[in-house]
């Protein structure tokens, strides 16, 4: 029997690439997944967060890995307009702010928790897109991991942090992947020390380690799955 048999996981972000190949792992491991896109709820609405998690009941593990650069490609920060950088900020940030906030009066009574958020490479460094929105939410979410960590941390909750390198994981990273040309293509996987981009599920495997229920002293750790890039 799977150590996650009979846990509850709410994963966000699951339309497809990481977040889909999270819920397939959790759910390979016997957790009872409840996946969550757009299409089932807007996430950056508090009180439509809270009601949608409110009916799910008992939640066990979080991942959150909602977000992404909402189809927005580099302008200098001159041309950025409010509408822009707030849209990158909610569907990042604050769709975490709002999911933790519903599951964690739930995780306290039960004195167990497990949640992951995702960041980016692009949270510890800079954006390959030069979004300056997507940048500073992701630097934010391992703002916000540390806090919830030491918050939650006394009522048996661990919360923990994956900063993922380029990883072909939706439309838009497959787009930015051919975007570069061979040469751009080259450059890039060159400065990585593994010599590969990754895979949705490199990223899920590092976040089954963190819901393990053995991995009760672990929190407040953000961990970079990407080949060896930052490295270098």
């Amino acid at each position: 029997m799977s150590s996650l048999s009979g846990l509850v996981a709410v994963v966000t972000g699951t339309a497809h690439g990481i977040g889909a190949s999270i819920a397939d792992l959790l759910q390979d491991h016997q957790a009872h997944v409840h996946r969550i896109d757009r299409e089932q709820v807007d996430l950056t609405d508090s009180e439509l967060t809270s009601a949608y998690l409110r009916d799910i009941g008992q939640v066990d593990i979080l991942v959150n890995s909602a977000g992404g650069v909402c189809g927005q490609t580099h302008l200098p920060i001159e041309d950025v307009t409010d509408e822009a950088w707030d849209a990158v900020i909610n569907a990042n940030l604050r769709t975490a702010r709002n999911v933790v906030r519903a599951v964690a009066p739930g995780m306290k009574q039960r004195g167990f928790g497990r949640i992951v958020t995702i960041s980016s490479g692009a949270g510890r460094s800079v954006s390959l897109t030069g979004i300056q929105a997507y940048t500073s939410a992701k630097a934010g979410l391992i703002g916000f991991t540390r806090q919830m960590a030491w918050e939650l941390g006394p009522f048996g909750i661990t919360v923990n942090c994956i900063a993922p390198g380029f990883v072909l994981s939706n439309p838009t990273t497959v787009q930015q992947w051919e975007g570069y040309g061979p040469d751009g293509q080259a450059a890039l996987v060159n400065g990585i020390a593994t010599r590969r981009i990754g895979q949705p599920e490199d990223i899920a495997r590092g976040c089954l380690f963190f819901v393990e229920p053995s991995a009760g002293w672990v929190s407040g750790q953000t961990l970079s799955i990407d080949g060896g890039h930052s490295l270098f």
